[in-house]
């Protein structure tokens, strides 16, 4: 993309603009009657993990993979949530402010981002359904977002 960093993770700012980002969403995640519940065992480790996830996802270091068990373990710990629809679009709405505060002011880095956090909300919905415990198969590798979305076969961004 000319004009933009290669990765979506450069362009955000690396992962310390990813842990302000997260640290933002999840102050008013556990102040939202609706959302707070799904995080009642909420600990201050959440929040550097999603950063962490987040700088992988967007083109990153590997670390989530590397040392935090990569995409089963993310979606493992979806299991037994039970995420309502509901929940996942004032999630969707929460992100979307911290977005605006925190990230450049870059509207496509900003759509790019958010088109991500609507195909791993739906993503996350779907798996909280399931028990804790449940055998989800192999998901495949740690999927990558760049700047046209989704990459596929294993592409770096």
């Amino acid at each position: 993309m000319t004009g933009h960093p290669e990765t979506l993770a450069e362009a955000v700012g690396g992962t310390d603009a990813l842990r302000r980002l997260s640290a933002t969403f999840y102050e008013s995640v556990l102040a939202d009657p609706l959302l707070a519940p799904v995080f009642v065992d909420f600990t201050p480790a959440h929040t550097e993990h999603v950063a962490i996830w987040l700088a992988e996802i967007f083109g990153g270091p590997t670390r989530f993979t590397d040392e935090l068990g990569g995409h089963q373990a993310l979606l493992r710990a979806h299991l037994g949530l039970s995420i309502t629809e509901e929940q996942r679009l004032r999630w969707m709405e929460l992100m979307t402010s911290a977005v605006s505060r925190e990230l450049p002011d870059d509207e496509l880095l900003r759509r790019r981002v958010m088109e991500y956090f609507d195909w791993g909300t739906r993503i996350a919905r779907d798996v909280s359904a399931g028990p804790v415990g449940e055998d989800l198969g192999d998901p495949g590798p740690t999927p990558r977002w760049g700047w046209n979305g989704l990459i596929t076969d294993g592409e770096r961004p």
